[in-house]
């Protein structure tokens, strides 16, 4: 038996999707999880629609949540007279045909079935005629010679046995008027060459698949095993679209969710194993098999990642959650200055309670990394004359200290509590929004503690 081998067959005419992307993860998984092979196989035959900005985005996004490709990508253009070659051969054994309708007829065909309420298969009109009648003025496309005859069984390894009428299958072109190969044929020659044994993808191939069956069978190739995964849909319901918002990886790492976050809640998005929830990398491999895989589509849940997302940040040591915050701010936010790492790196221990992203982070850290305070302007109003006097009297006392931690703070705060017959917030927040801008944010005490004495009396004497 051949060693597994499974693929990704994403195009490259717009972002990677997400459900793209569980795709790419289960393929990888399947692959690993029996030491076999993961390929990556860029479709770019539509040339209008490709772009090499949409394979950068597809290539980045897969090796940022984890899954890596063996050896290098297979693109698909560059097979095409590959292609062609297995279309000619299916014509001279008789398992395809030449078909001369013109693009009229073909729309008569599509018109009269819509007014019957009837899905639209061609007639076949060509599929016997001899080539003497074959009109002068028409390049013919080529169509496959499907069969009419009996039933087809899919062995389908998530779905189990699908069945399907063969009158149902229309002859599909395979290779159009202007010469250049169909989706069905090219995808079939690929995963061929490519001795894929095991082919996962999204169930709405399923009659993709039926037609693709016919092609191996005619050609004498052993046919790979199929398992069609159901799609992710919306909350509402609704399929999953790349136009649908957080439909791509950019729309969640932009909001600062962890790769391994997103990988191992898409994991978890329709296969499960026990009631195991949190998978490492190395855990995802060992226990992966396709029975795990539902039969019926997931829902997409924000609330749950935010939730996955918590939990790595808890989790996860506090030199690898400076790292990936250093490279969110460089992407998204603004570069963390070198001379501020330390003092971030230190406050991690508050910056992250109650964050649910990376982006949380950054917010409550942007009092560290800029030395100017940007006042949120409602906040600020905030500041009346009985805050003035609390924010003067405070500095005073500080003024006095030589050791500037929790213990010599507490009871100069306490202080001001009594002396102004106020609570803790009516000392507490004028500080707070002196010292960060914002009435919300980390505890005063971590505030002041992380900024140390030298920059808070600055801020106040300041402002």
């Amino acid at each position: 038996m051949s060693k597994v081998a499974t693929r990704f067959a994403p195009s490259p005419t717009g972002p990677l999707h997400i459900g793209g992307i569980r795709t790419a993860l289960f393929n990888w998984l399947y692959a690993k999880n029996n030491n076999g092979f993961f390929y990556l196989r860029i479709e770019d035959t539509d040339k209008e629609r490709s772009k090499n900005e949409y394979k950068e985005q597809i290539t980045k996004s897969l090796k940022w949540i984890g899954v890596e490709n063996d050896g290098d990508e297979y693109i698909q253009s560059k097979k095409i007279e590959d292609h062609i070659k297995i279309a000619n051969i299916l014509l001279e054994k008789g398992f395809a045909y030449k078909c001369y309708c013109s693009t009229e007829e073909i729309e008569e065909q599509k018109l009269r079935a819509k007014q019957k309420k009837i899905p639209y298969i061609y007639d076949r009109k060509w599929r016997d005629k001899p080539e003497t009648e074959a009109p002068k003025d028409i390049n013919p496309v080529i169509r496959f010679k499907s069969r009419i005859e009996g039933n087809s069984i899919l062995k389908d390894l998530v779905q189990g046995d699908v069945e399907i009428e063969n009158s149902t299958i229309e002859d599909f072109i395979i290779l159009r008027n202007d010469g250049s190969p169909t989706y069905n044929l090219s995808a079939c020659v690929d995963d061929h060459q490519m001795n894929v044994t095991h082919i996962i993808r999204g169930d709405d191939h399923k009659i993709n698949t039926f037609k693709q069956m016919q092609i191996y069978i005619a050609m004498n190739w052993e046919l790979p095993s199929f398992a069609h995964i159901p799609l992710i849909h919306t909350t509402e319901g609704k399929k999953l679209s790349k136009r649908d918002k957080a439909s791509t990886l950019d729309d969640y790492s932009k909001i600062g969710i962890m790769p391994q976050a997103l990988r191992n809640y898409l994991l978890r998005l329709g296969w499960s194993y026990k009631d195991k929830e949190i998978f490492t990398k190395e855990e995802s491999i060992k226990y992966f098999n396709l029975e795990g895989i539902g039969k019926s589509p997931s829902k997409l849940d924000m609330s749950r990642i935010l939730s996955m997302n918590e939990h790595y940040i808890k989790s996860i040591g506090e030199n690898d959650l400076y790292d990936q915050l250093s490279n969110y701010c460089e992407s998204y936010k603004e570069k963390i200055p070198n001379e501020k790492m330390g003092k971030i790196k230190s406050s991690l221990n508050f910056l992250k309670n109650k964050a649910k992203t990376l982006e949380d982070i950054y917010n409550n850290s942007k009092y560290i990394i800029n030395d100017e305070v940007n006042f949120n302007q409602e906040d600020f109003k905030l500041i009346d004359e009985n805050a003035k006097k609390i924010i003067s009297d405070f500095l005073k006392e500080i003024l006095k200290l030589d050791t500037f931690n929790r213990d010599k703070l507490e009871p100069i705060v306490q202080n001001l509590i009594k002396l102004n017959n106020t609570n803790f917030k009516g000392v507490g927040q004028p500080l707070r929004i002196m010292l960060t801008g914002s009435k919300f944010g980390p505890g005063i005490y971590d505030i002041l503690t992380s900024l140390g004495k030298d920059e808070v009396i600055r801020r106040l004497d300041k402002n």
